[in-house]
């Protein structure tokens, strides 16, 4: 059941990716300028994060089979528009469907996690979801550019747009919401209670803006302006960026059991973690946006090293949502966490594109990024405290024997 929904959520990452891979190509095809190529982004992610907290709460209602299922034939049915898109219009149109079939899919498979896995074993799963699911990025980076070199942009994409269908059917016929004799969890105070419950809880604010704050920046790289970036402003050849796109998910991939395991066992350091991505992401680029001139290649493989983080990161999120709100509200808190890191992706998507036109400057158009790690460093500093106080982590999380010496005098 977990390998269906990863398969489906392979392909929404594919078919999100896939534009940002094509983003020169696109350029060309519809004679657009960056600002209006951020514009296609914009658009899809947009689509995406408004419908996070609606999908989130008709989860809660109908089942991860058939948002999944809906989802892979919403995208199916814009990768091939987009095929045949020969203007502005059509492509935005396009991209929008994409957007609201990605919306339905991701959340919809971490919701099939607690289903079928113990609870121990909840917060490494889910990172391996998120994870594995970047694999949709490796197909956009290589055999996607390969098709458009190739074949070309009708044929690649109307073959992207046929498997779609292909998952929405597989999905329909094998997957299950829950183990038979296991009854789906539906929210007991109605729709507009649950949704209300679940914003007021500390710990889904606390995952939006961990979800805000790590996620945007590895997600404007991967999936718009890095390719574009490393290829214009770096001289790399498309092979060499799609390689250093591919070192990002790979590493990811690897980075995300770890953190998994690591939150499952000390659930306290969870911020901590959160911070340290952050931090470590935000001085990465402010070692290639100050270098002088281009930025050798070791440079920009550890900024792709610095930004595989950031996945993972954000996956943490999802965990803070997880073990604040029972069981019955998760479709609904984790579509509230998952409309921060989107959202900061779509601003800053749309920020850089209108710097780059303004300034003709890619070092100038990445500052902006330093704008939204501000904002979402203080949201997560806010709602860290009233979870942790509440939880009693700040007592846990110091050393033992002070613990036990605390404990005592409070006794």
């Amino acid at each position: 059941m977990w390998g269906l929904g990863v398969l489906a959520y392979v392909v929404a990452v594919f078919d999100r990716a896939s534009l940002g891979v094509a983003g020169l190509d696109a350029q060309q095809r519809f004679g657009t300028t960056a600002a209006v190529l951020s514009l296609f982004g914009v658009v899809q992610l947009g689509v995406y994060a408004a419908l996070q907290v609606p999908v989130g709460v008709l989860l809660d209602r109908i089942g991860s089979r058939r948002m999944i299922a809906a989802g892979a034939l919403l995208m199916a049915g814009g990768q091939l528009l987009l095929a045949n898109a020969d203007g502005v219009p059509t492509g935005l149109l396009a991209r929008v469907l994409v957007g609201a079939g990605d919306a339905m899919t991701f959340i919809s498979v971490l919701r099939l996690v607690p289903a079928w896995f113990p609870a121990r074993r909840v917060p490494v799963v889910s990172q391996l979801t998120g994870l594995l699911g970047q694999a949709g990025q490796v197909v956009a980076a290589y055999p996607l550019v390969a098709g458009l070199h190739g074949p070309g942009w009708t044929p690649t994409f109307s073959t992207a747009a046929a498997v779609g269908v292909v998952v929405s059917v597989l999905v329909l016929l094998g997957l299950r919401n829950a183990p038979a004799g296991v009854a789906p969890l539906a929210a007991p105070d109605g729709r507009r209670a649950a949704l209300r419950a679940s914003w007021r809880e500390a710990g889904t604010r606390l995952g939006l803006w961990t979800h805000f704050v790590t996620q945007f920046s590895g997600n404007t790289f991967a999936l718009f302006w890095g390719y574009p970036y490393l290829v214009e402003a770096q001289g790399l050849s498309p092979a060499a960026a799609s390689g250093l796109l591919t070192l990002l998910v790979v590493t990811g991939m690897g980075l995300g059991p770890l953190l998994g395991a690591l939150a499952g066992r000390w659930p306290a350091r969870r911020s901590t973690m959160v911070l340290g991505i952050v931090l470590g992401s935000a001085a990465t680029w402010t070692l290639v946006l100050a270098w002088p001139g281009r930025a050798p290649l070791p440079v920009l493989v550890l900024l792709a090293l610095a930004l595989a983080s950031n996945g993972p990161g954000s996956m943490v999120g999802f965990d803070f949502a997880r073990t604040e709100n029972p069981p019955a509200r998760l479709g609904s808190a984790s579509g509230i966490v998952n409309v921060g890191g989107f959202l900061a992706t779509l601003l800053t998507i749309l920020a850089v594109g209108l710097l780059l036109d303004a300034s003709g400057s890619y070092r100038v158009a990445l500052c902006v990024q330093y704008l939204f790690w501000a904002v979402g460093l203080l949201g997560v500093l806010r709602h860290r405290r009233t979870v942790r106080r509440r939880r009693g982590y700040v007592v846990d999380a110091l050393p033992k024997a002070v613990a036990r010496k605390l404990a005592a005098t409070r006794s």
